[in-house]
C-alpha cells in the first residue's frame, strides 16, 4: 500500500514537471518577453500588467526550480544579472529589436570623429533625450556610455515595472535570494547556454529493466542495449535524424535535464510487438524495438521519435 502511494505521488510529481515544461515553453513566446530567442527580456505590455502576467511567469518559474524542474533557461544575460544585483551591466545593440532605435545606435557606435559623434547626436537628440542619455561627449570614445546607458533604458529601466513584478514572482518560497546569493550555479538554469546534452549523460540517466540472467530474451536485450549505446553515440555526432533532446523529450516531455533528478527514475524496456520504439512521459519509459541489426533499429528510432512530436506514444 505505501510503495503504491509513493509510486503515485512520483507519477504525479513528474506530471506537474511536464506541466511547468510546457508553461515554461508557452511563457518564452509570451507578450511579457521581447529580444532574441536564446535571450530574452522583460518588454511592458498593458494586457500583460492588467492580469499580473509578469509575477505569474516569476512564481511559474520559482516553482519549478524549487521542485527539480527546468528553468526557462532563455533570460537575457543582461536581465538575469540586474535581478541578481550587478551593477556593472552590459549589453549588445543585437539585443534591441526596435530597428529605428538599431540603426540609431549602430550609426553613433561607428562615428569616426568627435564633430561626427555631435552630429550624430543632434540627429537623433529627441530619441536620445526619451532614454535620458542625450549628452555632448569631450572624445569619440564617449560615444561607448552613451549606446551603453541607452541599451540599459531599453531593456531594463523602461520595463522597471515589469521586472519588479517578475521579481516578486520570483520571490516565491523565496527563490530570488537563492539567486542573489548563488548567481553564477543558477545561471545555466536560467539563461541560455552553449553547453549540449551529451550521449553519456543521456544514458546515466536510463536504468534498464532486463530479464532473467541466461534467459534467452535477457541476451536479445543485451544485444538491442549496445545498439541503444551506439544509437545515442550517432545522435551526439548528428549522425542520425534526430537530436539528444528529442529522444529525452521523447521519454520524458523535458527538453533538458533538470537541476535535480528525474522523477520517476527513467527507463528503458523492450517491445516484442512493434518495430518502432514506444514511450510514456508519464512513467519516463522508453521500449525499444527488437530490430534485426543496428540499421534497422536506427531507422526505427527516428522514424517513431520524429514522429511524435512533443512528447512520446502512449
Amino acid at each position: 500500500m505505501i510503495q503504491m502511494k509513493q509510486a503515485h505521488q512520483r507519477q504525479e510529481a513528474h506530471q506537474t514537471d511536464l506541466l511547468i515544461s510546457l508553461c515554461l515553453f508557452w511563457t518564452k513566446a509570451r507578450r511579457i518577453f521581447d529580444g532574441p530567442d536564446n535571450r530574452r527580456f522583460l518588454t511592458f505590455n498593458n494586457a500583460a500588467a492588467r492580469d499580473d502576467d509578469y509575477f505569474l511567469a516569476g512564481r511559474m518559474i520559482a516553482v519549478s526550480i524549487v521542485h527539480g524542474g527546468p528553468g526557462p533557461r532563455f533570460l537575457s544575460e543582461m536581465l538575469y544579472d540586474h535581478l541578481t544585483g550587478r551593477t556593472d551591466i552590459n549589453g549588445t545593440v543585437e539585443d534591441i529589436t526596435d530597428e529605428t532605435m538599431k540603426a540609431a545606435l549602430l550609426e553613433i557606435s561607428s562615428a569616426a570623429s568627435l564633430n561626427e559623434l555631435h552630429m550624430l547626436i543632434d540627429k537623433y537628440a529627441s530619441l536620445l533625450q526619451t532614454a535620458g542619455c542625450f549628452d555632448y561627449p569631450r572624445s569619440v570614445e564617449g560615444k561607448d556610455n552613451i549606446v551603453k546607458d541607452f541599451i540599459q533604458w531599453y531593456i531594463l529601466y523602461r520595463n522597471q515595472y515589469s521586472i519588479q513584478r517578475f521579481r516578486d514572482g520570483l520571490s516565491t518560497l523565496d527563490v530570488i535570494h537563492a539567486l542573489e546569493q548563488h548567481p553564477s550555479v543558477f545561471r545555466p538554469y536560467m539563461c541560455y547556454s552553449v553547453e549540449k546534452l551529451k550521449p553519456e549523460s543521456l544514458e546515466a540517466v536510463f536504468k534498464a529493466q532486463l530479464s532473467e540472467d541466461g534467459s534467452t530474451r535477457r541476451q536479445e536485450e543485451t544485444r538491442i542495449l549496445g545498439y541503444w549505446r551506439d544509437y545515442l553515440l550517432d545522435t551526439g555526432e548528428q549522425e542520425t535524424g534526430v537530436f539528444l533532446q528529442d529522444i529525452l523529450m521523447f521519454a520524458t516531455g523535458l527538453d533538458s535535464l533538470p537541476p535535480s533528478t528525474i522523477l520517476p527514475q527513467p527507463r528503458l524496456s523492450f517491445e516484442w510487438t512493434s518495430k518502432f520504439p514506444i514511450a510514456s512521459t508519464c512513467a519516463n519509459t522508453i521500449k525499444l524495438p527488437i530490430s534485426k541489426n543496428y540499421e534497422e533499429f536506427k531507422n526505427a528510432m527516428d522514424f517513431g521519435i520524429q514522429n511524435s512530436p512533443g512528447f512520446g506514444l502512449h
